[in-house]
């Protein structure tokens, strides 16, 4: 009787758990941190602002804080002028998730997955097809984790400016909303346990993410790869 031998679990698959996970945790963190600091918040300068940008941007890249939680909490202090600043985060998180995804040798892993499923290697002939059509679909949608869309683009060998044009312009929607929510609400403590709070702000939320499915959902229904 043979045994049978566990399965251990693929690096993608850890990577992917840790990268949901981790940000459930770090943003409850900041959540409490934000609500008993607030003033100190509010009477931080402007350069301030900029030099943690840039340190939110690393952790963005690692997943350790969700941009659209951020957008929230610019939007709360900052309002409109954050901005550039948040659009500055995306693109630079974005960066450092294609390089790292590269140095991690991404295209040895696809490789091995194309022998494995042959199947992979339709979907990725086809992703290359559409690369910015998905990419932006991908990324409209409020419910698919930063991080792990960003690493698996990168990691599906998807070019460095599809992936920054799509993923901007996906973001664009997502980012404005919570920079508003955040600009027109009363209390940091009820804005960070409440971010979808308010008709006008779930009705957006549904259709970006109905928008997002339809799109994602049309390249996955293509069968035909034109020659």
């Amino acid at each position: 009787m043979k045994k049978s031998t566990p399965k251990k679990f693929s690096l993608p698959v850890v990577i992917s758990v840790l990268m949901t996970v981790i940000p459930l945790l770090t943003t409850s963190l900041l959540t409490a941190w934000a609500i008993n600091n607030e003033q100190f918040l509010r009477a931080m300068p402007l350069g301030w602002w900029i030099g943690i940008t840039l340190i939110l941007t690393i952790a963005s890249s690692v997943a350790l804080t969700p941009p659209t939680f951020l957008a929230l909490v610019y939007g709360y202090f900052l309002g409109w002028k954050s901005i550039p600043m948040l659009f500055g985060m995306n693109l630079g998180a974005i960066a450092l998730i294609y390089v790292s995804a590269n140095y991690l040798h991404a295209t040895s892993l696809r490789k091995h997955l194309m022998q494995i499923y042959p199947q992979v290697g339709n979907l990725l002939s086809r992703f290359y097809k559409n690369e910015l059509r998905l990419i932006f679909f991908a990324k409209l949608s409020p419910v698919l984790p930063f991080a792990i869309t960003n690493l698996f683009f990168a990691m599906a060998g998807a070019r460095f400016k599809q992936v920054l044009a799509g993923g901007t312009l996906g973001m664009i929607p997502r980012t404005v909303l919570a920079v508003w929510a955040g600009r027109e609400a009363q209390d940091i403590r009820y804005l960070l346990e409440h971010p979808n709070e308010g008709l006008a702000t779930k009705v957006v939320l549904i259709l970006l993410i109905i928008v997002s499915t339809i799109g994602v959902g049309y390249f996955f229904r293509e069968r035909k790869i034109v020659g």
